[in-house]
């Protein structure tokens, strides 16, 4: 999805604006481990037939899929994501409502509205938040108050419906700060967990920028998973597993695994996404 993309770059340039640099190859290698996998997690963007997705996740380990719901699904959307919801169930697979716009940061009102739209469907175990508010036009002139803004966003939409809510955060979300404490702290008191963009080109790597919201969620005991790009990023060579084998790519989700083991906080990995994913050999 092409905005997401553009929110794999802005994360890579915020970064390195804020001292965070890729890993390098002097950090150690993750071994690689033949203990099963942790349950994956996907992003479902497209309007993929439910048959074939269902059946990538089963093959892929998937234990939730989160679904992209428009901002108001006609009955063609609806019909998909029933017959969706059909065959995860079936599967034992959790679904979950993803949606998001970095505008929702500060209207938060749509984000509400959409919420209650979505759970009104009936359908989903759980809402994914996907709102980048550093994407904004004026995020660094007005990054104060647009941070206040996004946060009152998370505490509306938690109480617009009953689904547990997760969010999408940058890793290097700690740094900015609010009052006294940081935005990732912020965040996590306001969701039930976190999926944190740690988009690097090894799992080592991955692990590596992971590591700072893994040990923050500890104090809270806040679940977090973290996430890896399949998706070709021309202008980030560094954030994304584009262009690898299935089995060499195989072999770095499972070195994540490994090198995020010691964390309480770890509920695993999520791939971004379906469509990149699937379509690797």
């Amino acid at each position: 999805m092409k905005r997401k993309m553009v929110a794999v770059m802005a994360a890579a340039v915020a970064a390195a604006a804020f001292g965070v640099q890729p890993a390098q190859a002097a950090m150690q290698p993750v071994a690689v481990v033949k203990s099963p996998a942790k349950a994956r997690a996907m992003w479902l963007w497209s309007q993929a037939q439910p048959a074939a997705v269902v059946a990538w996740a089963n093959k892929q380990g998937v234990k939730e899929i989160f679904a992209a719901v428009s901002w108001q699904p006609g009955k063609a959307e609806v019909a998909r994501l029933q017959e969706l919801r059909a065959r995860t169930k079936a599967a034992g697979i959790r679904l979950s409502a993803l949606g998001g716009d970095p505008s929702w940061a500060t209207n938060p009102r749509d984000a509400v509205a959409w919420r209650q739209r979505v759970s009104a469907l009936r359908l989903f175990d759980g809402v994914h938040l996907d709102v980048e508010p550093y994407l904004l036009a004026n995020w660094a002139r007005d990054q104060a108050s647009i941070a206040s803004s996004f946060l009152s966003m998370f505490d509306q939409v938690r109480k617009a419906g009953p689904e547990p809510l997760e969010a999408d955060v940058p890793f290097w979300l700690a740094t900015i700060k609010v009052g006294t404490r940081n935005l990732a702290e912020e965040v996590m008191a306001r969701v039930d967990a976190i999926t944190v963009m740690s988009y690097r080109d090894s799992g080592s790597a991955v692990v590596g920028v992971g590591t700072d919201l893994l040990a923050r969620a500890q104090a809270g005991r806040k679940p977090v998973r973290l996430a890896a790009e399949t998706q070709p990023a021309s202008d980030c060579s560094y954030c994304t597993f584009a262009g690898r084998s299935q089995n060499a790519l195989q072999q770095q989700l499972t070195a994540i695994d490994a090198g995020a083991a010691g964390y309480s906080t770890y509920q695993g990995l999520a791939v971004h996404d379906y469509d990149s994913w699937s379509k690797i050999s």
